[in-house]
């Protein structure tokens, strides 16, 4: 039986949802409004509604923005409460369906700020969840499945991305990078760095296993299917221990848990009600999904089974089955773009040059690395990315150095520090540093957590004038 595997994977994805929703609240108005860094309006203006549909075709609008992100807050919370699943499964669908619409809402339009891995990941279980059904019904063992195979392609796909990408996941070696060179590295990031070589090595052994075999575990019969969910659970702590990986790694637990049946999970302290059978719509809106989601399955499939696999792409606008993938390839040595402003009337060597803080990605070498996961600061993410390109990839770069020339509240509430705060500066500039984990012998004798080196120039000094 899976009641309770049922009941604490709705609250647990109502989770999910709640933090994505907040995440949007606070962020997608300075990165995507009206005033934004890559406006709405300007997307919904070139690319047709059914390439990416979205209400905010029909209002492109802050306040558009502002009320869908709370309205899903709300909906959120009221399906963590369980209230809806209470009132059978029409109200329960429609709560589910109602953030399932919001938010790919807000994924059709976010463009390179809402092109990760798990946005997809997130509206592919948020439609499944609409099916969950009543909390008084028996649970569908189909729906339970269609869970279990979108855990299967999400672990899968990482572990045959790995294989036959970078070659120190076969020489297991990527290990003896990735901490230091990951998006954003969290308190701990530093300490399983300096970890022996030994126990990194075995670490990347471990993850082939979790990604290659433990996946065709979740179809097996109790208790298989459950210690093969167990074992992913705790892999995943491992990771959420070890970095910042927004909700990824959080959502990859929540799919794990119908792999759980009732035997493990009778702890929880709710009662069972007596339950019955659901009835004969529910069960033939299952079985229509299940067949949908078998034909929608061929092209993830094939992806997987072809030597070209790619990570992270979505078949249908919908989002509905997809591909995904993670870390096909580690960098080796860790670039950083810091971005300074000064108010020099005409900028020289000798000019003093003061630098903007991020919330999350590194920038003060003293400043230990934060924990900001599962939530997803998404302006830090994509510095991560531009450092390893040029800013002219990257349309959006010189529009957050107009921002700041600008003294813009929002994009600066976006930002752990701004050095004007009484006036924008006069001229900004980005420079590229390499940086890499101070040693425990550096660490002892400077208190510093990183050390940096400085590369050049990653953007010129500018002015609002040049920007414009």
């Amino acid at each position: 039986m899976y009641w309770y595997s049922r009941f604490l994977f709705e609250r647990a994805l109502a989770l999910m949802y709640l933090v994505a929703f907040i995440d949007a609240a606070n962020q997608f108005v300075p990165l995507l409004g009206q005033r934004g860094l890559l406006p709405v309006g300007a997307f919904v203006g070139a690319v047709p509604f059914r390439d990416s549909p979205s209400l905010f075709y029909f209002l492109p609008t802050d306040t558009a923005f502002h009320a869908a992100a709370w309205i899903g807050v709300a909906v959120s919370c009221l399906v963590l409460s369980g209230y809806p699943g209470q009132r059978g499964w029409l109200m329960s669908a429609a709560a589910w369906g109602t953030l399932w619409v919001l938010y790919l809402s807000f994924v059709n339009v976010g463009q390179t700020f809402y092109g990760f891995g798990w946005e997809s990941l997130l509206l592919e279980t948020g439609f499944l969840a609409i099916f969950l059904g009543a909390s008084g019904t028996v649970p569908s063992r189909v729906l339970t499945l269609l869970l279990r195979w979108v855990l299967f392609r999400l672990m899968f796909g990482a572990g045959l991305i790995k294989l036959r990408g970078d070659a120190c996941w076969r020489n297991l070696t990527c290990l003896d990078y990735y901490f230091e060179t990951q998006p954003m590295p969290n308190p701990l990031s530093w300490y399983f760095h300096w970890l022996p070589r030994r126990v990194l090595h075995a670490g990347v052994g471990i993850n082939h296993f979790v990604e290659l075999v433990v996946p065709f575990f979740y179809f097996l019969p109790q208790p298989a299917s459950s210690i093969a969910g167990i074992i992913t659970i705790l892999f995943q702590l491992t990771l959420i221990a070890s970095g910042n990986l927004s909700w990824l790694n959080w959502l990859t637990i929540v799919l794990a848990i119908p792999t759980i049946d009732d035997r493990w999970l009778r702890w929880l302290p709710v009662q069972q009600p007596a339950l019955t059978s659901p009835s004969a719509t529910y069960e033939m809106a299952v079985y229509v999904l299940a067949a949908a989601i078998v034909f929608l399955s061929i092209n993830p499939t094939l992806n997987m089974l072809s030597p070209n696999q790619v990570m992270n792409t979505s078949y249908t606008p919908l989002q509905l089955v997809n591909t995904y993938g993670a870390f096909g390839s580690v960098t080796h040595t860790r670039g950083e773009i810091v971005i300074e402003g000064t108010d020099a009337a005409s900028p020289s060597a000798q000019s003093e040059w003061r630098a903007y803080e991020f919330k999350g990605k590194p920038g003060d070498p003293g400043r230990r690395p934060p924990q900001v996961a599962p939530y997803h600061l998404r302006l830090d993410w994509l510095m991560w990315f531009a450092a390893m390109s040029s800013p002219d990839d990257h349309p959006w770069f010189s529009a957050l150095l107009a921002k700041l020339l600008q003294g813009d509240a929002g994009t600066l509430g976006l930002l752990r520090t701004n050095p004007f705060p009484d006036h924008p500066p006069r001229y900004v500039r980005a420079q590229f540093y390499e940086y890499r984990f101070t040693t425990p012998d550096e660490r002892r004798r400077t208190h510093a957590w990183w050390f940096r080196t400085k590369k050049g120039s990653y953007f010129p000094p500018v002015s609002l004038a040049d920007v414009r």
